[in-house]
């Protein structure tokens, strides 16, 4: 069977987190080149890309301020010059805190927005432009089961999470004149990533409803990210797909 990414060039946001690592992972043995961006962990970065070189495939690491239009913008293009056109973009980076609502400063709420909010928007218009060109492209965001369960998780988090639904859904139907898909992956508790912060008591009821019983892995997202941003999802589109263990 022929890699399902054979050819295609793809961006993630937030390469050199757990989930970010693992995307860029799985896209790389599909046969795409891989760009990705991270914030400040430059050794996690480099790390990722000599793993991923060694094993032949192409790949190149950007840092990048999410958030900021201008970085965004200035990025964008040094992709297109530096790389290539890109194909298929994930919106993966995000942040959480844990903090009760009545303790939520507006400053760490305005921090969150910024980075789970703001920054797939900022990403997501400066690349979608070349898309529109030429008529064809894939976007993939990632949501969470925090935003899209009755879960006790800190407020702000969970209401930047939902937000990814929405932003999938509306761009959906705007892109769709253009070729250009647009589903939102919504992961469980996973074992590793922001999910590192949740107390025991939260894991804990998390696997007693889960139907498989236990916390998801990384790379069980990133199979689900690759198929969906692969012509063979070529008929999925507007799709909010859970992968949390049934819960």
């Amino acid at each position: 069977m022929s890699l399902m990414l054979e050819g295609k060039l793809a961006f993630v946001t937030g390469g050199s987190g757990s989930v970010g690592k693992a995307i860029c992972q799985v896209l790389a043995r599909e046969g795409a080149t891989v760009a990705f961006s991270y914030h400040s962990n430059t050794k996690a970065a480099q790390a990722l890309v000599r793993n991923l070189q060694e094993s032949g495939a192409k790949v190149k690491a950007f840092p990048l301020e999410l958030g900021s239009a201008s970085e965004t913008l200035s990025l964008s293009d040094q992709i297109e010059k530096e790389v290539g056109p890109i194909d298929i973009l994930i919106n993966n980076a995000g942040i959480t805190e844990i903090l009760p609502f009545a303790l939520i400063e507006e400053e760490d709420w305005d921090h969150i927005m910024n980075v789970n909010v703001k920054g797939p928007f900022l990403v997501t218009r400066a690349f979608i432009r070349g898309m529109i060109r030429r008529k064809r492209g894939c976007i993939l965001n990632l949501g969470s089961v925090a935003g899209q369960r009755l879960l006790e998780v800190p407020v702000h988090y969970a209401t930047s999470k939902s937000a990814m639904v929405g932003f999938t859904l509306s761009l959906a139907k705007e892109m769709a004149r253009y070729n250009i898909r647009v589903n939102c992956v919504v992961p469980g508790l996973l074992e590793d990533g922001v999910s590192r912060n949740v107390p025991d008591k939260q894991r804990e009821e998390f696997c007693k409803y889960c139907t498989i019983g236990r916390p998801g892995k990384p790379v069980e997202v990133a199979e689900m990210v690759a198929f969906l941003v692969s012509d063979r999802a070529s008929y999925i589109n507007a799709q909010v797909l859970y992968v949390d263990g049934g819960f």
